[in-house]
Protein backbone atom coordinates (compact mmCIF):
# COMPACT_ATOMS: atom_id res chain seq x y z
CA UNK A 1 0.00 0.00 0.00
CA UNK A 2 2.56 2.43 0.84
CA UNK A 3 4.39 1.55 -2.76
CA UNK A 4 1.07 2.53 -4.43
CA UNK A 5 0.90 5.60 -2.66
CA UNK A 6 4.43 6.43 -2.87
CA UNK A 7 4.08 5.68 -7.03
CA UNK A 8 1.31 7.70 -6.91
CA UNK A 9 2.48 10.95 -5.48
CA UNK A 10 5.62 10.66 -7.66
CA UNK A 11 3.19 10.35 -10.67
CA UNK A 12 1.29 13.30 -9.82
CA UNK A 13 4.70 15.08 -8.64
CA UNK A 14 5.88 14.63 -12.24
CA UNK A 15 2.52 15.64 -13.81
CA UNK A 16 2.74 19.01 -11.99
CA UNK A 17 6.44 19.52 -12.85
CA UNK A 18 5.76 19.15 -16.89
CA UNK A 19 3.35 22.72 -17.12
CA UNK A 20 5.77 23.98 -14.53
CA UNK A 21 8.53 23.19 -17.16
CA UNK A 22 7.12 24.72 -19.91
CA UNK A 23 6.34 27.64 -18.01
CA UNK A 24 9.88 28.17 -17.09
CA UNK A 25 11.13 27.60 -20.55
CA UNK A 26 8.95 30.50 -22.10
CA UNK A 27 9.89 32.47 -18.67
CA UNK A 28 10.78 35.95 -20.19
CA UNK A 29 10.59 34.75 -23.77
CA UNK A 30 9.04 38.19 -24.73
CA UNK A 31 11.59 40.40 -22.75
CA UNK A 32 14.90 41.79 -24.73
CA UNK A 33 16.39 42.68 -27.99
CA UNK A 34 15.19 41.26 -31.53
CA UNK A 35 15.17 40.90 -34.75
CA UNK A 36 13.22 39.64 -37.55
CA UNK A 37 12.46 39.35 -41.05
CA UNK A 38 9.00 40.53 -42.58
CA UNK A 39 6.88 38.79 -45.45
CA UNK A 40 3.67 39.18 -46.81
CA UNK A 41 1.17 41.03 -49.34
CA UNK A 42 1.18 44.97 -49.75
CA UNK A 43 -1.13 47.18 -51.08
CA UNK A 44 -1.72 50.74 -51.64
CA UNK A 45 -4.58 52.17 -52.72
CA UNK A 46 -6.57 55.58 -53.14
CA UNK A 47 -7.50 57.25 -49.60
CA UNK A 48 -11.38 58.31 -49.15
CA UNK A 49 -11.07 61.61 -49.85
CA UNK A 50 -9.63 61.21 -53.68
CA UNK A 51 -11.42 57.65 -54.21
CA UNK A 52 -12.92 57.83 -57.45
CA UNK A 53 -16.97 56.94 -56.52
CA UNK A 54 -18.08 57.42 -59.89
CA UNK A 55 -16.67 54.25 -61.52
CA UNK A 56 -16.64 51.24 -59.68
CA UNK A 57 -14.70 49.70 -62.21
CA UNK A 58 -11.74 52.01 -61.49
CA UNK A 59 -9.22 49.92 -59.50
CA UNK A 60 -7.17 52.52 -57.70
CA UNK A 61 -4.79 50.53 -56.18
CA UNK A 62 -1.40 48.62 -56.57
CA UNK A 63 -1.02 45.44 -54.70
CA UNK A 64 2.10 43.06 -54.52
CA UNK A 65 4.82 40.95 -52.43
CA UNK A 66 6.46 43.16 -49.44
CA UNK A 67 9.69 42.11 -47.38
CA UNK A 68 12.04 43.58 -45.04
CA UNK A 69 13.54 43.48 -41.64
CA UNK A 70 12.81 44.75 -38.13
CA UNK A 71 14.06 45.05 -34.80
CA UNK A 72 12.99 45.84 -31.36
CA UNK A 73 12.96 45.75 -27.63
CA UNK A 74 10.30 44.42 -25.51
CA UNK A 75 10.36 44.31 -21.50
CA UNK A 76 7.49 42.61 -18.89
CA UNK A 77 5.91 45.65 -17.14
CA UNK A 78 4.29 43.77 -14.67
CA UNK A 79 2.64 41.09 -16.93
CA UNK A 80 2.30 43.61 -19.69
CA UNK A 81 4.55 43.86 -22.77
CA UNK A 82 6.27 46.93 -23.90
CA UNK A 83 8.09 47.46 -26.64
CA UNK A 84 9.83 49.63 -29.07
CA UNK A 85 10.81 48.71 -32.61
CA UNK A 86 11.94 50.19 -36.47
CA UNK A 87 11.36 48.41 -39.73
CA UNK A 88 12.56 48.54 -43.30
CA UNK A 89 10.51 47.61 -45.19
CA UNK A 90 9.75 47.38 -49.56
CA UNK A 91 7.07 46.06 -51.77
CA UNK A 92 6.97 44.97 -55.89
CA UNK A 93 3.82 46.96 -56.24
CA UNK A 94 3.56 49.35 -59.21
CA UNK A 95 0.80 51.14 -61.01
CA UNK A 96 -0.19 48.97 -64.70
CA UNK A 97 -2.43 49.22 -67.28
CA UNK A 98 -5.64 46.52 -66.75
CA UNK A 99 -7.74 46.16 -69.75
CA UNK A 100 -6.75 50.20 -70.62
CA UNK A 101 -7.61 51.07 -67.70
CA UNK A 102 -4.33 52.92 -65.33
CA UNK A 103 -4.45 51.68 -62.21
CA UNK A 104 -3.84 55.06 -60.38
CA UNK A 105 -4.57 55.92 -57.21
CA UNK A 106 -3.99 59.65 -57.15
CA UNK A 107 -0.22 59.61 -57.14
CA UNK A 108 0.65 59.06 -60.65
CA UNK A 109 2.58 56.15 -62.04
CA UNK A 110 4.80 55.30 -59.49
CA UNK A 111 6.37 51.81 -58.14
CA UNK A 112 6.56 50.85 -54.24
CA UNK A 113 9.86 51.91 -53.07
CA UNK A 114 11.02 51.55 -49.42
CA UNK A 115 9.49 52.12 -45.95
CA UNK A 116 10.68 53.40 -43.00
CA UNK A 117 8.59 52.35 -39.60
CA UNK A 118 9.25 53.59 -35.82
CA UNK A 119 6.73 52.80 -33.28
CA UNK A 120 5.92 50.94 -30.18
CA UNK A 121 3.69 47.83 -29.27
CA UNK A 122 1.99 46.70 -26.39
CA UNK A 123 0.54 43.55 -25.58
CA UNK A 124 -0.83 40.94 -23.27
CA UNK A 125 0.26 37.00 -22.36
CA UNK A 126 -2.78 35.21 -23.49
CA UNK A 127 -1.17 32.27 -22.99
CA UNK A 128 3.01 31.80 -21.68
CA UNK A 129 3.61 31.21 -25.30
CA UNK A 130 1.44 33.77 -27.12
CA UNK A 131 1.48 37.06 -27.11
CA UNK A 132 -1.47 39.53 -28.39
CA UNK A 133 -0.57 43.00 -28.80
CA UNK A 134 -1.69 46.35 -30.82
CA UNK A 135 1.21 48.54 -31.95
CA UNK A 136 1.23 52.19 -33.68
CA UNK A 137 3.66 54.50 -35.00
CA UNK A 138 5.34 56.98 -37.68
CA UNK A 139 5.84 55.81 -41.29
CA UNK A 140 8.16 57.17 -44.27
CA UNK A 141 6.85 55.56 -47.60
CA UNK A 142 8.85 56.42 -51.00
CA UNK A 143 6.86 55.74 -54.21
CA UNK A 144 9.33 55.71 -57.44
CA UNK A 145 8.35 57.83 -60.00
CA UNK A 146 8.48 56.24 -63.72
CA UNK A 147 8.83 58.94 -66.55
CA UNK A 148 10.82 59.24 -69.23
CA UNK A 149 10.96 61.55 -72.25
CA UNK A 150 12.41 60.98 -76.13
CA UNK A 151 13.98 58.01 -74.73
CA UNK A 152 15.54 59.61 -71.49
CA UNK A 153 14.55 58.27 -68.07
CA UNK A 154 13.80 61.16 -65.24
CA UNK A 155 14.34 59.64 -62.18
CA UNK A 156 12.30 61.15 -59.33
CA UNK A 157 10.63 60.00 -55.88
CA UNK A 158 7.32 60.49 -53.48
CA UNK A 159 8.32 60.73 -50.47
CA UNK A 160 4.96 60.43 -48.01
CA UNK A 161 5.28 60.72 -44.54
CA UNK A 162 2.02 59.35 -41.79
CA UNK A 163 0.97 56.81 -39.34
CA UNK A 164 1.14 53.25 -38.71
CA UNK A 165 -1.84 51.45 -36.15
CA UNK A 166 -1.65 47.16 -36.72
CA UNK A 167 -2.60 44.49 -34.35
CA UNK A 168 -0.87 40.89 -34.19
CA UNK A 169 0.10 37.84 -32.39
CA UNK A 170 3.35 36.69 -31.68
CA UNK A 171 4.10 32.75 -30.73
CA UNK A 172 7.26 31.96 -28.82
CA UNK A 173 8.75 28.57 -31.44
CA UNK A 174 11.77 28.10 -28.29
CA UNK A 175 13.11 30.47 -25.55
CA UNK A 176 15.17 32.62 -28.42
CA UNK A 177 12.95 32.17 -31.49
CA UNK A 178 9.85 33.59 -32.44
CA UNK A 179 6.75 33.74 -35.81
CA UNK A 180 4.60 36.31 -35.82
CA UNK A 181 1.06 37.27 -38.14
CA UNK A 182 0.33 40.80 -37.97
CA UNK A 183 -2.23 43.23 -40.08
CA UNK A 184 -1.05 47.25 -40.19
CA UNK A 185 -2.85 50.00 -41.64
CA UNK A 186 -1.44 52.92 -42.43
CA UNK A 187 -2.23 56.80 -44.12
CA UNK A 188 0.01 58.95 -45.69
CA UNK A 189 -0.91 62.63 -45.87
CA UNK A 190 1.46 64.62 -46.71
CA UNK A 191 4.97 64.54 -49.27
CA UNK A 192 7.02 65.76 -51.58
CA UNK A 193 8.61 65.16 -54.76
CA UNK A 194 12.64 64.35 -54.60
CA UNK A 195 14.38 64.62 -57.97
CA UNK A 196 17.28 63.01 -58.40
CA UNK A 197 18.89 65.70 -60.82
CA UNK A 198 20.40 68.22 -58.54
CA UNK A 199 19.65 71.23 -60.77
CA UNK A 200 15.99 70.37 -59.88
CA UNK A 201 14.91 71.58 -56.43
CA UNK A 202 12.21 69.60 -54.43
CA UNK A 203 8.73 70.24 -55.05
CA UNK A 204 6.22 70.01 -51.44
CA UNK A 205 3.10 68.21 -53.15
CA UNK A 206 1.27 69.18 -50.00
CA UNK A 207 -1.85 66.87 -48.54
CA UNK A 208 -2.24 63.62 -49.92
CA UNK A 209 -4.90 60.86 -48.73
CA UNK A 210 -3.14 57.32 -49.55
CA UNK A 211 -3.93 54.22 -47.53
CA UNK A 212 -1.81 51.18 -47.32
CA UNK A 213 -2.86 47.69 -46.08
CA UNK A 214 -0.39 44.65 -45.15
CA UNK A 215 -0.74 41.68 -43.83
CA UNK A 216 2.50 40.41 -42.60
CA UNK A 217 4.54 37.28 -41.03
CA UNK A 218 7.66 37.37 -39.10
CA UNK A 219 10.24 34.96 -38.07
CA UNK A 220 12.40 36.46 -35.80
CA UNK A 221 15.65 35.89 -32.97
CA UNK A 222 15.30 36.77 -29.18
CA UNK A 223 18.69 37.88 -28.20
Amino acid sequence: MKKTVAIMVATSAAALAVPAAAQDATAGTFTGPRAEVLLGYDISKAGSTVDDDVNADNDESIDGFGYGVGVGYDFNAGGVVLGVEGEWTDSTAKTEFTDGDFEGFGLGNVETGRDLYVGARVGVLAQPDLLLYAKGGYTNARYNIESSFDGEEYNAKIDADGYRLGAGAEYALSTNTFAKLEYRYSNYSDAEVDFENDNLADQDIGEIDTDRHQVMVGFGYRF
